[in-house]
């Protein structure tokens, strides 16, 4: 008997990538035996509803197909439910992919981890009711995402860097109180991120060695540094050489409670809320298929 599976779509994701990527997606489940539901949400909204839909309906696997962003969507249906979650990358930053070791430039590759079925089951964050995969940035990585979002032009990574340059001049340290597990701290940082995985940002490793599945979620704090210094370790931050920096702290717990005046939190690469929020870890939350 085939099975049925439910592959779900962003067709905007990496340039236009994810409906040319489905189109040899499907094929090759096809051919693997499975019983493929196609879905395309036109937004966000109707791609919730879509793979609710499956979750409902009881489907095993929903493949998604697409960046961070759907991944993160998918994420809001599928925690604490029995439906698994396939990777298919088509975005540009990819980091929940990576977090898996899930193929990132193959999209036959990371299908055929879909079919070979091997199941783990990973912790999310929670924040309210909204959940996230990776991580969530409450600094200047956040008000660089803030800036590059209500910029039109250029598109891509360089829309990035030209926000993190005009960020940069009049950037100023930021007074942080956060509680990890009940203890407070206060302290002026250029950033603070928590991790459920290692990575955002297409491969920046702000949180390295953090583990998805320990039931803990990874405090990174940066004090405050000139701005030649923060030039010079950021491309650290591609390597993770910036954790054990003397001007770099680590907590862990399991609730974390982040405030800070002017800051809109994004985790996943999107918008959640402003500061102060409370993020909590949920342990084995989501279902996921990987290597």
């Amino acid at each position: 008997m085939r099975k049925e599976i439910a592959v779900l779509t962003n067709p905007t994701s990496g340039k236009g990538k994810g409906g040319s990527v489905a189109d040899s997606v499907v094929p090759r489940l096809t051919d693997a035996g499975f019983d493929v539901r196609q879905l395309t949400g036109k937004d966000a909204d109707e791609a919730l509803d879509l793979a609710r839909g499956v979750v409902a309906d009881g489907v095993e696997t929903l493949a998604v197909i697409g960046g961070d962003g759907m991944m993160h969507l998918a994420a809001q249906a599928l925690a604490g439910t029995a439906t698994r979650l396939g990777v298919i990358p088509a975005g540009t930053g990819n980091d929940v992919a990576r977090a898996l070791d899930i193929p990132r430039d193959d999209p036959l590759a990371a299908t055929d981890v879909v079919i070979g079925g091997n199941e783990r089951t990973i912790d999310l964050g929670r924040i309210g009711a909204k959940y996230f995969v990776t991580v969530l940035a409450a600094g200047f990585d956040a008000i660089v995402n803030e800036r590059a979002n209500d910029m039109t032009w250029p598109k891509g990574q360089m829309r990035y860097n030209l926000a993190t340059l005009a960020e940069l001049r009049t950037f100023s340290p930021i007074p942080y109180v956060i509680e990890v597990d009940g203890r407070q701290h206060r302290f002026d940082a250029m950033m603070v991120a928590v991790g459920n995985t290692t990575s955002y940002g297409g491969g920046m490793l702000i949180t390295d060695g953090a583990l998805a599945d320990d039931g803990l979620l990874d405090v990174i704090a940066i004090a405050p540094m000139t701005k030649l210094e923060l030039l010079r370790t950021f491309p650290k931050l591609f390597t993770g050489a910036h954790i054990g920096h003397p001007k770099v702290t680590r907590y862990q717990g399991s609730t974390v409670t982040v405030a800070a005046p002017g800051i809109v939190a994004y985790a996943d690469g999107e918008r959640m809320s402003s500061l102060p929020l409370t993020v909590e870890v949920v342990p084995q939350a989501l279902r996921v298929l990987v290597p």
